[in-house]
């Protein structure tokens, strides 16, 4: 297994991931009753083709096994450029299904590098590839002279916060978004 920049060519494995560390409930809500998952789904992997987005192969690490195949992503960038990064996501959501998301809730802010999205593929879980894949994203970050490292884990996932604070991980204050309760969490460079 080898970690290395994600591709474009990879954005349909890439948006499949994301859509799991998403879970399937939020991306339908996302997509509207009148859409389907499909239809989420090639809105994100459109999303990942691109250079401007927030979800952007430039923006993603990827887990690939000997075979090439992507299984697992971690989805990062500079919280300062989350507001133009998300640009892409609320004209696609307003073009594909005549939804507006540009009141969305911030989940990071300049000075942290934010870990937006980190999922593996099911069938390659319990095998240390999203530790791998948290520690190479805190060394690019550190490497671009980031202060801190920042995620959001829902309060209901204990083993998720668990994972990040073997990482090193420290929790700072209670969030919201998307209407779920999270914990934010961060590791100071």
């Amino acid at each position: 297994m080898d970690i290395e920049n994600a591709r474009a060519t990879q954005a349909r494995d890439i948006a499949r991931l994301i859509m799991e560390a998403m879970n399937h409930e939020c991306c339908q809500y996302f997509a509207g009753e009148r859409h389907t998952l499909q239809d989420f789904e090639d809105l994100m992997t459109r999303l990942v083709e691109r250079d401007d987005s927030q979800y952007s192969y430039r923006n993603t690490l990827v887990a690939v096994n000997e075979r090439q195949k992507v299984i697992g992503i971690c989805v990062a960038y500079d919280g300062r450029d989350l507001h133009r990064l998300r640009k892409a996501f609320v004209a696609g959501a307003l073009e594909a299904f005549d939804r507006d998301f540009s009141d969305m809730d911030d989940e990071t802010q300049e000075g942290e590098f934010y870990i937006d999205s980190l999922a593996v593929s099911e069938a390659f879980r319990h095998r240390s590839i999203a530790t791998q894949l948290l520690k190479a994203t805190v060394e690019k970050a550190r490497k671009r002279g980031a202060e801190a490292v920042g995620l959001l884990v829902d309060q209901g996932n204990p083993k998720a916060e668990a994972l990040y604070q073997r990482i090193g991980f420290i929790y700072q204050n209670d969030a919201s978004w998307g209407g779920h309760p999270m914990r934010h969490l961060q590791i100071k460079l």
